[in-house]
């Protein structure tokens, strides 16, 4: 084996968060859903397409950054398969899977253009979460309308 081969291709991070076991090619998903790359955080890695144990997966490495629930609870609906690690001190300090939450508020838009959650009314939308045969489902709290395709296109 030369040097090349078994070199680190993301450098470890001292402090922040590593997004593991995203579902391959969502990637750039999950940093849309998180605002990134952003200089005020440092350092964005991403691993596209890398090999993992259980086949083909995507990783992002965020330095001096930990998320919030609300991020998670976006990155469940699109990677309901990832862990979030969080790093101090280059040491991981907590692994969690991702839950994908039973509801969800203010993190997701309504496809319904007639929907009362789409007009200048102060609500916020709100979603009832289901799996049914393995597919993700988004029930509109409002007008009943179902989203099950694309919902990375929908979030907020």
């Amino acid at each position: 084996m030369t040097d090349i081969e078994t070199e680190l291709r993301v450098r470890r991070i001292e402090n922040g968060t590593v997004i593991d076991h995203i579902t391959a090619g969502k990637a750039l998903n999950v940093l849309k859903i998180l605002g990134l790359p952003d200089s005020s955080h440092g350092v964005v890695s991403v691993l596209i397409n890398s090999q993992g144990e259980y086949g083909e997966k995507d990783v992002v490495k965020i330095e001096n950054r930990e998320l919030k629930v609300k991020e998670v609870d976006r990155i469940a609906l699109i990677a309901p398969n990832a862990t979030i690690n969080i790093i101090r001190n280059f040491n991981v300090i907590s692994k969690n899977k991702v839950h994908i939450p039973s509801f969800v508020e203010d993190v997701v838009g309504c496809i319904n253009p007639n929907c009362i959650s789409n007009s200048d009314e102060p609500i916020t939308s709100k979603f009832k979460v289901s799996t049914e045969n393995a597919c993700l489902k988004l029930r509109c709290f409002y007008c009943g309308r179902v989203i099950s395709e694309n919902i990375a296109e929908q979030l907020l």
